[in-house]
């Protein structure tokens, strides 16, 4: 009887996968030997090194594409549990490898050649010459000046409008869903839409409608965008239009949130409304007002439409920025290289300034919260 009982278990034999585990195993490591010889010809042929002739980027992306499938079916078939597990995530990690880590080293290498698109020489390694010139170029370091200009003009003024905005939403009043829809509208129009309807067709000097009106009362002219101030004012304020819906809902969401309980307990002991919002509201906002004004900080870093379209970087360059800037040597004059490089410089200056704000904010919240 105990022999029937175990002899069960002694027949079970698991299904055979010795030839097909090791076979998918190898084909792994060699899809993955692949891949660093592709990229590695690739960035030897951009950089003028070799002349490979199937080493191409599109071929890269090829075999880069056949090694993620390959990896992920080892994976699925020879990681067990915890393989399939990972299986869930692997597809996340394999994108973000190629369209963010990839794209960013890639950058680096090209930063280091002289690559003017409409050449027939192609890219051509000059060691650090683009640094060199970066280090003695004026209209980089006064791009670089204005985004932060953008950055500690507007950023104050759009969190003070939103969180004003977020509070008298935040209150009992009648018709409040249609305020909340039409203040959120400058948000869901285009930037570009936003500079063409204000900044040409209503305050230019040559077509827009508000000088045409203001020279009829005999004012004449009046041009909001051809001196410094009022051109980088201008930009200001259109840019603000545009953003202050953004901070406000996620101020307001932050409002909604917080608990009732201790602002009631405080209006029973008669603390009034000033009191209250310095001493409770602004501080228990601090988490999310450091978010958003971090994620105001990278797209204030990122401004370009909305330049581009009004002022084109302009008067004299008052209201450049980098982007404009990478914008007019890579795609307008084909200097890829250089381009590059002002790219690869503009993201270290950006981790650093956001890294070092998150640092001091993080700081401040957990002191003032905590």
């Amino acid at each position: 009887m105990t022999e029937i009982a175990v002899s069960p278990q002694r027949a079970y034999i698991q299904p055979s996968t010795s030839v097909g585990m090791p076979v998918v195993r190898w084909l792994a490591r060699a899809t993955t030997a692949l891949v660093v010889v592709a990229v590695v010809l690739a960035i030897t042929n951009t950089l003028g090194a070799t002349q490979a002739p199937l080493a191409t980027w599109r071929n890269v992306a090829i075999v880069v594409l056949l090694w993620f499938v390959v990896v992920d079916v080892n994976v699925f078939v020879n990681g067990g549990t915890k393989g399939q597990q990972l299986l869930f995530l692997l597809p996340a990690l394999q994108i973000t490898l190629s369209l963010v880590i990839f794209p960013t080293l890639f950058g680096v290498a090209v930063s280091f050649t002289q690559w003017d698109i409409g050449g027939i020489s192609g890219p051509v390694f000059n060691g650090l010459d683009n640094f060199r010139y970066l280090a003695n170029d004026e209209k980089f370091w006064n791009a670089l000046g204005n985004n932060f200009k953008f950055v500690f003009v507007a950023i104050p003024l759009q969190y003070v409008i939103a969180f004003g905005i977020a509070i008298l939403l935040n209150q009992q009043v009648r018709g409040l869903k249609f305020f909340r829809v039409v203040f959120l509208l400058p948000f869901m129009i285009s930037p570009v839409a936003i500079g063409w309807m204000v900044g040409r067709s209503i305050l230019d000097a040559n077509r827009g409608v508000v000088p045409r009106v203001l020279d009829g009362l005999g004012i004449e002219n009046v041009s909001f965008f051809d001196q410094k101030l009022p051109a980088f004012l201008g930009i200001v304020a259109m840019d603000s239009w545009i953003a202050v819906p953004f901070m406000m809902v996620m101020l307001l969401a932050g409002l909604q949130a917080l608990p009732t309980e201790i602002f009631e307990a405080a209006q029973i002991d008669g603390s009034s409304g000033w009191r209250r919002f310095w001493d409770m509201t602004f501080p228990l906002m601090l988490p999310v007002s450091l978010t958003a004004i971090v994620l105001r900080v990278i797209f204030e870093f990122k401004l370009v439409d909305l330049v581009r379209i009004v002022t084109a970087g302009g008067p004299g360059g008052a209201t450049d920025t980098v982007s404009l800037y990478i914008y007019r040597e890579g795609v307008e004059s084909g200097n890829v290289g250089y381009a590059t490089t002002m790219a690869m410089v503009f993201l270290v200056v950006v981790l650093v300034s956001v890294t070092a704000l998150l640092v001091i904010g993080t700081r401040r919240v957990r002191d003032v919260v905590y």
